[in-house]
Parts: structure tokens; sequence; C-alpha cells
């Protein structure tokens, strides 16, 4: 959740400044504790993950039909193989999901490598004990940075989209797909694209992932069980928890890659010091009209 601007920013001065304290404190802290918990949910979610490397729909697991599937299956001459399965579609991903070399360059059955979850090895307990605690710091770090933020109502000032913005969709996509980057005034508010993604994170995608959490928890059935009801089931709460998490990373990639195009040593200096610079038009070529 980074790249939020603090200040209200609906009204740019004609004046361009060559600088805008675009991240507060709050932001820059919680946008580290959020970047951390991810990390390390995903990579404990991973190994929790491989105790059961199926997704199913419904209440209860229908172990013979899977909607989804990492798994391990002796093929011919005895070599192991991986395969992946989403409905009626299988793929060998031998190496990556489903068999993997161990720390001694043996093929293993694994659904996901080693370099890929926490702890490295099979270790459901382990995995427990990071994710659940990474949890509450999600949840304690994102409660923090939407209070302060609702207090300075930033999402209904910078980044809930009016019809302008989303009457421009088409034509922001088409700037991506061209790399084409807001320079000047234009680089000062967010493209309608950016604040669709920035709501989604922090409106359903987190909130989705936490809720579909709760979800799966024992206790949570028991003291509330309309929750995993209204879900479609335990097993479908599970389904969506996974695609949630695979959302955020998506996000994470793409946000990524959308900073490395902007520029990077900007966008990183703004976010560790909260200062943005604001980039600058491109000069006319010569003899294009003034």
């Amino acid at each position: 959740m980074s790249d939020l601007v603090d200040e209200p920013i609906s009204h740019v001065s004609a004046d361009i400044p060559e600088r805008i304290y675009r991240h507060s404190l709050l932001t820059r802290i919680t946008h580290v504790f959020n970047a951390l918990a991810l990390a390390i949910l995903l990579l404990s979610g991973l190994n929790i993950f491989m105790a059961e490397p199926a997704l199913y729909l419904g209440q209860a697991a229908h172990f013979a039909n899977p909607t989804f599937s990492i798994g391990a299956f002796h093929g011919p001459g005895g070599h192991l193989m991986g395969v992946t399965q989403l409905g009626p579609f299988s793929v060998d991903t031998t190496g990556v999901l489903g068999v993997s070399a161990n720390d001694h360059g043996v093929p293993i059955p694994r659904a996901f490598p080693t370099w890929l979850t926490l702890p490295s090895t099979r270790d459901l307990a382990t995995a427990r004990h990071w994710h659940f605690f990474f949890a509450w710091v999600l949840v304690l770090n994102g409660a923090t940075y939407l209070l302060g933020n609702l207090r300075a109502r930033h999402i209904q000032k910078d980044l809930w989209p009016s019809l302008k913005d989303l009457r421009a969709i088409p034509q922001s996509i088409i700037d991506h797909a061209l790399l084409r980057h807001a320079v000047g005034a234009e680089a000062i508010p967010y493209n309608v694209l950016q604040k669709l993604a920035y709501l989604a994170v922090i409106l359903v995608l987190v909130p989705g992932m936490v809720i579909t959490g709760l979800a799966m928890s024992p206790g949570m059935d028991a003291a509330f069980p309309p929750l995993t009801f209204v879900l479609g089931g335990r097993q479908t709460a599970r389904l969506l928890h996974f695609v949630f998490a695979w959302s955020l990373v998506g996000f994470f990639a793409i946000h990524m890659i959308e900073m490395v195009l902007a520029g990077p040593i900007n966008e990183i200096t703004s976010i560790i010091t909260g200062w943005y610079r604001v980039p600058k038009p491109h000069a006319p070529a010569k003899g294009d009209a003034a």
C-alpha cells in the first residue's frame, strides 16, 4: 500500500513544484510493516498449504475432485514428475511446483521449492506460528494506517475516482501499455488505474484475506458459524484465501514494475523521506511549435 499521497491533491497549482511531500511518517512506517508482514505471511502460508496441496469447493474436501492441486507422480521410468492441475487442465511443472531439488540436489515431492517457504523444511506447526503472529501484525498495522487516513480523509479526497476518472480508464490503459508516464502537473494526482488498484488492495484484497483466514479457524467456526456458511463452506474459504493472497502477489509484481519504469530512485527516495520529485515535462524538440 505504497505511494499513497497524504495531502489533498485535488487542486494543483499552475506553478508546478519541484518536490511535494507525498508520504507522511505514518504511511512510511506502516508501509514497511505491511511489506514485512505480507512477505512472511506468503512464505509461511505456502508451507501450510503443502500439508494439503489442493483446493476444493464447499464445506468438505472431495479428495478425488480438487479444483486446484499441486502433486507429484512417478512418470515413465519411475522418475518423479510435478503436475499442477486447475479444473480439467494439468501441466508438467517438475522442478518448480510439485517436484523440486532438496539441498543435496535430489528431486523430492514438494508443492513449492525450499527457497519459497518459511521455514524451508516441511514444518506445519512452525509455519502456523509464523503465519498467525504476522497475521495480527498485518491487521493491527493495517488498522493504524486506515484510521490515520480516514482521519485525513485521504481515501475520499485522493483515491476515490470521479466520473471524469472513470471515463479516462481506456486512455489510461493505453498509456500504460505504451509505457507513457505522466509528467508535470499530471504526475501529482493519481491516474484512475492507480486509484482503482489501491482501493482494491485496501478495501477488497487485504480485508478478504483476513476474513477468509478467520473463516478457516476452528475457534471462529465455533464462535461465529455464519461466517463460514456465507463464504460457501470451509474449503471454499480456503480457496478464496489462496486467491486473495496471490492477487496481492500480482499487485506487488505490477507495483514493482511500475516503480522501475517510473524511476526507481525517485520512488524509493519518496517512500524513505516522504518527498517526491515531480517529473518535469519533456523539453520540446527543435522545430516543434512553441
